[in-house]
């Protein structure tokens, strides 16, 4: 096997080994909206699978004195709870994190809405699990929020980016792999803002079955792939990659979506959340293509074996992506 050959297939293990420690792809949500002075509605919404919740708890400043227990249910794959509680003196410059954040691998998203119409989002991490109530922010700073969160969501989506991978591998003219990734970027964004906004919908758990199932296609593609045949995804990869990619959307606006976003800012939410998947993925479909061409620069080419180890080994990752998505249709509401 080539060098470069053997670079295929470290770079494939490398992928496939983070899938199985990949980021709970939706993040926990708290919204916080200021019902009279120094008084907040509050929505506490957590991940779960089925009636497992993940282990994080919100922290409030203890200023904040709530008037009842909250109200506590699971469904839609979302612990949630909801309270009312009096914080005195407001929340300006007071503390708020979430207990637990650090030993997990997902973000949270806060939002607080005041009675002037005011808005402030943060984004808390396992390694920023706290933030300062500024008590106001500008439309830029929660577009700059949302615009992160897309950037995260994309290069954690180990399966919207093992099938930009197959692409890669599947497709060597440079022109035609602008246009099928041109292509796909467009059919997601079309259907990410169409589901977004309401125009219309699927349900997300069929979806995500049929995203590992495009994988498995493409896989399958690459397996197949053989000099002087041309398939129809090496004729018109474009039109796969675009049909696959209106799927896609429908799961990036299911990530959106589950933040519990508030249709007041679903505006400038879908513009940079999109804004910030398109970049993190130019910037996945940029390293791979850069060590791609330093490789092929150093050493003789035969990628042939990789492509198969590859094709072989996405395909099976995917088959296992489909059955644990079809097992959770009958794991809880």
């Amino acid at each position: 096997m080539s060098r470069f050959a053997l670079f295929l297939v470290l770079l494939v293990q490398s992928l496939l080994a983070a899938s199985a420690t990949a980021h709970e792809m939706r993040p926990a949500y708290l919204e916080m909206q200021e019902t009279r002075a120094d008084e907040f509605s509050i929505l506490w919404k957590v991940p779960a699978r089925g009636d497992l919740r993940l282990g994080i708890y919100v922290r409030l400043p203890k200023t904040c004195v709530p008037n009842a227990e909250p109200l506590r249910s699971i469904e839609a794959n979302a612990y949630t709870e909801r309270w009312v509680t009096v914080c005195k003196g407001g929340l300006k410059g007071a503390a708020i994190g979430v207990d637990g954040l650090a030993s997990t691998m997902t973000d949270a998203l806060a939002r607080i809405q005041y009675q002037d119409g005011s808005i402030e989002v943060s984004r808390l991490t396992p390694d920023a699990a706290d933030f300062v109530v500024a008590g106001a922010q500008s439309t830029m700073e929660v577009a700059w929020t949302y615009f992160l969160l897309g950037v995260d969501h994309i290069l954690s989506g180990l399966d919207h980016l093992l099938f930009v991978f197959v692409l890669i591998l599947l497709i060597p003219n440079p022109w035609m792999l602008a246009k099928t990734i041109t292509a796909f970027t467009v059919a997601h964004s079309i259907t990410l803002a169409g589901a977004s906004l309401g125009y219309f919908s699927l349900p997300q758990r069929p979806v995500e079955a049929v995203i590992a199932l495009s994988i498995a296609f493409v896989a399958r593609e690459l397996i197949k792939q053989r000099p002087g045949e041309r398939r129809l995804s090496e004729s018109y990869p474009w039109v796969v990659a675009f049909a696959f990619g209106l799927l896609h959307g429908f799961g990036f606006a299911g990530a959106l979506k589950e933040t519990g976003l508030p249709q007041s800012d679903v505006p400038i939410a879908l513009l940079t959340f999109n804004f910030g998947v398109e970049m993190g993925q130019l910037l996945f479909v940029t390293a791979v293509l850069a060590c791609i061409w330093a490789v092929k620069k150093r050493v003789s080419v035969n990628a042939t074996p990789a492509k198969l180890f590859a094709g072989f080994a996405i395909g099976t990752m995917s088959m296992v992506w489909l059955i644990e998505r079809l097992s959770s249709f009958t794991s809880g509401p």
